[in-house]
């Protein structure tokens, strides 16, 4: 892997760091890996309605870059290609709050949907109006009933300029939120990839192709696409990508849109212009008026080389708004030579952590040596679940979980006596700010389920396997998946079963056995849920990482239990 950063672990600020300091109407969050606007303080007096987004880092210019006047007031940003967490997003909202409210806007992906919406309920517990809108403009997913949902792509950036420009414009949050719906309605993109990227925790790129082969609708995390084609000219691309979208959207000859031709990352310019003018040529052969075209870099995947078309249906209110001035640098026509300028750091609102009192069993000492044996197992399995994951996911499962284990250890050494009900309410917070993505708050929700059912009981293998059973319902809940859609369900739920019986030590075994089990059986299973869902039957054959990891920690809980 050659990519010219100095050190994995701090990738993601340092990129927003220079970010930062090339443009001074942006600034960090405190230590938050999160732009927003450096005159803030002004804006919170303004009346104007926030915008708030975010994701993952690596798709930049994305989502930083789109933080300005008449765009977004903050965007948050996780590890490569992982959802940031709940806190982190919190904080941003906490930080833009003000009496006109916020509007959220999410690409729609399962970590995104689950950070950013259980954020947005904790803002709105603290009496911050918020309103979210889940983008999901992948046309190459169709309706999607059989994946975990379309995707969020690059027509996201026309729902951040509408949105934004209706903030800008003083409307109220209620009128901004429709517009932003518009948007998302009149949208729709697809992608294709001549060459995969490489997620720098992975280390290597999540599929290969030959010489010959391309892959044919494409999300933007660089994950495989829905179909393997033969290389094909440019203009037989543009054709196969644009009557899927014009079909998508129902669009018809008489119709107006805005053209939007983005570069995956590592796509030539001249490839660009070639495809910008195919797709030009293209919509005026099939009678659509393209009112407004834009090609460049707008949402990336990383390195990947290959692009993406969005069409936005215009209306004379959507044309205003992808009219009106922004600040924001990567909107184009805002760019211009400007002074480097040290970087600007505005003050993080304070967050209070969880209650540390509890009603709950003193938390023995050898609970801890399990948990720390639990959390050692899957620091040592980072590499061999990137490697599963880098197959039929992003390839972030082994450094997020490894993260989250980091995190725990640290505060280990304080669990032992203190209530046990506490000690779990402490794991759920240190999961959920130090884990992105999805397993994040999956985890988090978990520790704080089993956090409620400790509560009242004994520090016994009846209380023990309720907690286990409670957290598994908590995740199911959350995650909207059950046993038997692929996911780390199918070794958990068969967990919480054996848990059942038995003495503490051997309940841990039989949940390890069973969870061993469940995981194998992934295998086999079509994936209904999860990222995997997007490659369907191309990921028969391997077993679902996050199902394994369960197991892994369960088998050394179990071993350090005797």
């Amino acid at each position: 892997m050659k990519k010219l950063i100095n050190d994995i672990p701090s990738l993601v600020r340092q990129s927003l760091e220079g970010l930062a300091m090339l443009h001074p109407g942006l600034a960090l969050l405190g230590s938050e890996n999160t732009l927003v606007r450096s005159d803030l303080e002004a804006f919170r007096n303004s009346g104007k309605v926030a915008i708030v987004t975010g994701g993952g880092a690596g798709h930049e210019p994305a989502h930083a870059g789109y933080v300005g006047k008449g765009m977004l007031t903050a965007a948050v940003s996780g590890d490569v290609f992982a959802s940031p967490s709940t806190d982190a997003v919190y904080a941003a909202l906490r930080a833009v709050a003000n009496p006109a409210g916020i509007l959220v806007i999410v690409k729609n992906y399962t970590g995104d949907r689950l950070n950013f919406g259980l954020a947005a309920e904790m803002a709105r517990a603290d009496g911050i109006p918020v309103e979210l809108v889940i983008v999901d403009d992948d046309a190459a997913l169709g309706k999607a009933e059989r994946t975990a949902g379309r995707r969020g792509i690059a027509g996201t950036v026309f729902v951040h300029k509408v949105a934004g420009a209706a903030a800008e414009a003083g409307l109220s949050l209620s009128e901004v939120k429709a517009r932003a719906l518009a948007a998302i309605g009149a949208v729709a993109s697809m992608g294709v990839a001549l060459s995969p990227c490489t997620v720098p925790a992975a280390g290597k790129p999540n599929f290969s192709l030959g010489d010959d082969e391309m892959e044919l609708g494409l999300g933007i995390h660089g994950e495989a696409g829905v179909q393997r084609v033969i290389m094909q000219p440019a203009r037989q691309v543009v054709e196969t990508l644009i009557d899927t979208i014009l079909a998508d959207r129902g669009l018809e000859r008489g119709d107006h849109v805005a053209l939007l031709v983005n570069n995956l990352g590592g796509t030539a310019q001249m490839e660009m212009s070639i495809v910008a003018r195919d797709a030009l040529q293209v919509l005026q052969a099939r009678g659509i008026t393209v009112d407004r075209g834009f090609a460049g870099t707008f949402l990336t995947a990383i390195e990947m080389t290959g692009i993406s078309l969005s069409l936005l249906h215009t209306d004379d209110a959507l044309l205003a708004a992808l009219d009106a001035p922004t600040t924001a640098p990567a909107w184009p026509g805002t760019h211009g030579r400007l002074p480097l300028t040290e970087l600007t750091t505005l003050p993080a609102p304070a967050i209070g952590s969880d209650p540390t009192a509890g009603s709950g069993p003193a938390t023995p000492a050898e609970l801890v040596a399990v948990l720390t044996s639990a959390c050692h197992a899957i620091i040592a399995a980072e590499a061999e679940l990137t490697e599963m994951d880098r197959i039929v996911g992003d390839g972030d499962i082994g450094h997020s979980l490894a993260s989250g284990a980091n995190a725990l250890l640290q505060l280990a050494p304080a669990w032992t006596g203190r209530p046990l009900d506490a000690v779990l309410r402490e794991i759920g917070l240190a999961l959920r700010k130090s884990i992105g993505g999805t397993s994040g708050p999956l985890y988090a929700a978990f520790a704080i389920a089993a956090a409620q059912a400790v509560a009242d009981g004994g520090a016994d293998s009846a209380t023990l396997a309720r907690a286990f059973a409670a957290g598994a319902d908590a995740i199911k809940r959350l995650g909207g998946a059950d046993a038997g859609d692929r996911t780390m369900l199918d070794a958990l739920i068969p967990a919480a079963a054996a848990m059942t019986a038995g003495t503490t030590a051997g309940q841990l075994s039989l949940a390890a056995a069973a969870a061993r089990s469940g995981a194998e059986r992934t295998a086999a299973m079509h994936p209904r849920r999860g990222r995997s869902s997007y490659i369907g039957d191309r990921a028969l054959g391997h077993p679902d990482p996050g199902a394994v990891a369960i197991a892994l920690w369960l088998e050394a809980a179990a071993k350090a239990a005797g």
